[in-house]
């Protein structure tokens, strides 16, 4: 039976891997999971799953959650409970909390030799030299949850990386896709958070809809299966079926398509290497799929994407600097303080100021990254 920890239980991953888990009942102990402050929803997980120990990182809601359950289990709080419930024993965790809180526990994870899944993207956008280094050292499994990388993880099985040509991610375009410069000055919230395929976070949908996702995932593919930025493409495939794809040096092109579910690259990820059937799961009718197209991505209209190649051909602290600025313009959209393309303006003016660190320690991506925080907070949430 494999020992599950998952940081971010209560959020769009965490719940769908708890889905995923109720399938392989005998397959899974849950141990530990995290939340932030949503008690509620945590105090029913520990209901069904019984695990031995939870973290929440608001301190008050604790006490809440304390006063909820009635089962003896222990309680962490604080960001250092988010820490420390990777030292419990456990063979897998699943990286699924948002921002980058998630990349001190994964550290500390990876050290104690556990296995990790990772749904956190600025673990590798801001760490990923230092963090799959020590992943290498500790001869861990670093299984990738995005949809985009667990389709690569499997079209690359059975190779050899001397071979690869490119790898293809796919985009949808997000809800915007095909519009300009000129339509995007006016464009809400709601409308954002209308994504055509997916069922996520509000974050990552904004970051869909920007592109910026996509940016991300080009970063985290060079650090997880240790390729250079000019053999990662971007395409735009709007049916979300190809989740990517991986060319060869012989023209040959290896995909896997699937339907647009998370659930899908989730268990891949928990049972790896082996693959199991999920209740619920939607298989692909290819007598109902009529179509399946391709578009070169917009990058002058769109241009996070641009900006997150500038910042991995920079290297250094400047894909920290990328991915602290897009989750603070995020929030300000979020709470209609900027505009939708205020978004790349916010991320390219901090990146111009930014005096780069080559060689980043652990430390220096924390401080840079509370540094560009604090600056844009301070200028535009007056």
């Amino acid at each position: 039976m494999k020992r599950v920890i998952i940081l971010g239980a209560t959020g769009s991953i965490g719940t769908q891997t708890l889905d995923v888990i109720k399938n392989f009942r005998d397959n899974f102990k849950v141990v530990g999971l995290t939340a932030y402050n949503n008690v509620d929803l945590l105090a029913q997980q520990i209901e069904e799953f019984n695990p031995e120990v939870v973290a929440v990182k608001d301190e008050n809601k604790a006490y809440k959650l304390k006063a909820k359950i009635n089962k003896n289990i222990e309680i962490l709080t604080g960001q250092k409970g988010l820490q420390n419930i990777v030292e419990y024993e456990a063979d897998l965790v699943v990286v699924a909390v948002e921002g980058i809180a998630g990349l001190l526990p994964t550290v500390k994870a990876i050290e104690r030799g556990k296995d990790i899944a990772l749904a956190n993207k600025e673990v590798l956008v801001t760490a990923g030299k230092i963090v799959m280094d020590l992943a290498k050292k500790k001869k861990i499994n670093f299984l990738p949850v995005d949809s985009e990388h667990s389709a690569i993880l499997q079209c690359l099985r059975g190779n050899d990386k001397k071979e690869i040509s490119r790898l293809i991610l796919t985009a949808s375009g997000g809800p915007f896709r095909g519009m300009k410069y000129e339509d995007l000055k006016k464009v809400t919230v709601e409308q954002t958070l209308r994504h055509p395929n997916w069922k996520m976070g509000k974050k990552i949908t904004v970051d869909s809809a920007t592109l910026m996702n996509k940016g991300f995932e080009v970063i985290e593919a060079k650090w997880l299966f240790d390729i250079s930025e000019d053999k990662i493409d971007v395409i735009v495939h709007p049916q979300s079926i190809i989740h990517s794809m991986v060319e060869y040096i012989d023209g040959s092109v290896i995909a896997q398509l699937a339907t647009a579910d998370m659930r899908i690259p989730i268990q891949y990820a928990l049972n790896y290497p082996t693959r199991n059937y999920i209740n619920g799961i939607n298989f692909l009718d290819f007598s109902i799929t009529t179509q399946l197209t391709f578009e070169k991505p917009d990058l002058e209209t769109f241009r996070c994407l641009s900006l997150a190649y500038e910042a991995l051909k920079i290297g250094g602290t400047m894909t920290t600097v990328l991915n602290a600025a897009d989750e603070i313009a995020v929030s300000l959209f979020l709470n209609k303080k900027i505009e939708f393309l205020q978004i790349a303006e916010i991320i390219e003016e901090s990146m111009k100021e930014h005096n780069n660190i080559q060689n980043p320690t652990l430390d220096d991506i924390i401080n840079v990254d509370k540094e560009v925080k604090e600056k844009i907070a301070k200028k535009y949430m007056r």
